[in-house]
């Protein structure tokens, strides 16, 4: 069973912009820098809302000295109820997903503002992009540029003169965090699947949840910039086979979706459309029908 989760608003004296949600897992040092990034580099006043698993760190206590408003359970419940949860208490039209382990950079959150801004519709997903210190191959990500693998290593000064020199284009498919979307859609889609807890696999999900919200729109905005740690909580944790519930839940493999429907990592055109049944996807999709079979 699920820890029974508390809630607790802070006094708002000011209408944010963004409504920004942290899941934070005893993991303080990076949560205070990300935390301290936003007050320092943002634009605009935010609200930010923190999900605390377990705080055992001194995280609780943290965030109450610092009067933000939060979502507490005793132990660890997981990406999914740490987004969900807070989100509960967010009053800004629009809601933020942000990892803790992320330094945003300056006008952040300006530059997701003025994409909003070029649209007429409340059905989008839009991402900032991230730096990051070792390259993973994704193509959404800015790497490998090497500014500290922790808060203690961190080049901060150093960072700040040359996070915005490196040549990126905007890219199709959003998914990644920072992620904005609105909160009229958020709720209507019901946020994240608690049945993906403690959370593999539950971005691609999130992505499908919009795609079939009719969400066509997903942006990843090179201006938006943050540094991503990649501090991996991940590792403590007793994975979901997402992967599997991904398969079996929508009928198709998320490399499926994210190749032929997001188009993730290729270079931003628009509004997407339903892809074209070529014979290429309908042979990922024959593949996805026999795995599913057999995963099933």
């Amino acid at each position: 069973m699920i820890e029974k989760i508390k809630f607790y608003q802070s006094k708002i004296d000011q209408k944010p912009k963004f409504s920004i949600l942290i899941p934070s897992w005893n993991n303080l040092e990076f949560l205070k820098l990300c935390i301290n990034s936003i007050k320092k580099n943002s634009h605009f006043h935010h609200q930010i809302v923190v999900h605390i698993n377990e705080g055992s760190d001194g995280t609780l206590e943290w965030v109450n000295e610092q009067n933000l408003s939060y979502s507490y359970s005793k132990k660890n419940v997981g990406v999914c109820y740490g987004f969900n949860a807070p989100s509960s208490l967010a009053i800004s039209e629009y809601i933020v997903l942000i990892d803790d382990d992320v330094y945003v950079c300056p006008d952040w959150d300006l530059f997701l503002w003025e994409e909003i801004e070029k649209l007429d519709t409340k059905y989008f997903s839009i991402s900032g992009t991230k730096i990051e210190p070792v390259s993973t191959l994704n193509k959404c990500v800015i790497s490998p540029f090497d500014f500290g693998k922790s808060p203690a290593e961190f080049k901060e000064a150093e960072f700040l003169k040359q996070y915005d020199k490196y040549e990126f284009a905007d890219w199709n498919g959003s998914k990644w965090y920072p992620l904005i979307i609105h909160k009229d859609i958020w709720n209507a889609i019901g946020g994240l699947s608690i049945e993906f807890t403690p959370g593999m696999y539950s971005d691609p999900d999130f992505m499908m949840k919009l795609w079939h919200a009719g969400v066509r729109y997903f942006k990843g905005c090179n201006k938006s910039r943050s540094y991503h740690f990649i501090s991996r909580t991940v590792s403590r944790i007793k994975k979901n086979n997402g992967k599997k519930q991904f398969l079996i839940k929508w009928g198709m493999g998320s490399s499926t979706f994210n190749k032929y429907y997001l188009r993730l990592g290729t270079e931003f055109t628009g509004y997407l459309n339903e892809p074209e049944k070529t014979m290429s996807l309908k042979l990922s999709l024959f593949k996805d029908k026999l795995k599913r079979v057999f995963s099933s």
